[in-house]
């Protein structure tokens, strides 16, 4: 358990990292982190955060691909962490 807390803290705080790069990124003119990227981390468990950051800094807000696509993965990945839970400590 000690694990995967430690594991989801530093992806939420690596997609929280790229998600204000990229902003600042895009307000510069420079290199920006993909698409793909961003959604790839989500998918590793950063979702809430990288949805969270994005609201506060107010980065691809606009993109209906974003504002839809995190939290359908955050509904996916609960949904994903209630089986393996109920599959693994039963009815309780």
């Amino acid at each position: 358990m000690r694990f995967w807390l430690v594991y989801i803290a530093a992806v939420s705080v690596a997609a929280l990292f790229i998600t204000v790069y990229d902003k600042r990124a895009a307000v510069c003119g420079k290199w920006r982190i993909s698409e793909k990227m961003l959604f790839f981390t989500a998918l590793l468990g950063g979702s809430v955060s990288m949805y969270l950051t994005m609201k506060t800094v107010r980065h691809k807000t606009r993109h209906k691909r974003f504002m839809i696509g995190l939290p359908i993965i955050i509904i996916l990945q609960i949904a994903a962490v209630s089986a393996i839970c109920y599959i693994k400590y039963g009815r309780s």
